[in-house]
């Protein structure tokens, strides 16, 4: 998996980082079971400083996508369930996205097709493009 980070954005570093893992699962680039590279490591091929990538592995941990060992390091979970309902978390966000696009204008069928494609283009390129926002 090809992190890219934006050093720019206004997004903090270790959040980017948590949302390119978390697309990586959802897209299947990253399968369950499988090892991410140790804090030290990943800081390094990055460039950034080792607590930051812990800040990311710690919160993608608790929010139960990925599992650390301090002898085997981070993994993504074997347990996650496809069948969750959405957390508050979740709603929360997605309710600040559409009055966010709502304040703005934007109609309720715009807002769905837009949702729509995204949730489409998981699996694609396209939200490659993304990423780095």
């Amino acid at each position: 998996m090809i992190l890219q980070l934006n050093m720019s954005s206004d997004t903090p570093i270790y959040m980017q980082l948590r949302n390119q893992i978390v697309m990586g699962i959802g897209s299947g680039e990253l399968k369950t079971g499988e090892g991410l590279p140790s804090v030290r490591q990943l800081a390094v091929d990055i460039g950034i400083n080792m607590m930051t990538v812990s800040k990311a592995y710690n919160i993608l941990k608790n929010e139960g996508y990925i599992e650390i060992d301090r002898r085997h390091g981070a993994k993504v979970r074997e347990d996650l369930d496809s069948n969750r309902k959405p957390t508050e978390k979740l709603e929360y966000g997605l309710s600040l996205l559409a009055a966010e696009s709502k304040a703005k204008g934007m109609d309720k069928e715009t807002f769905l097709k837009i949702c729509e494609k995204t949730f489409n283009d998981i699996n694609t390129q396209k939200l490659k493009e993304h990423r780095a926002c």
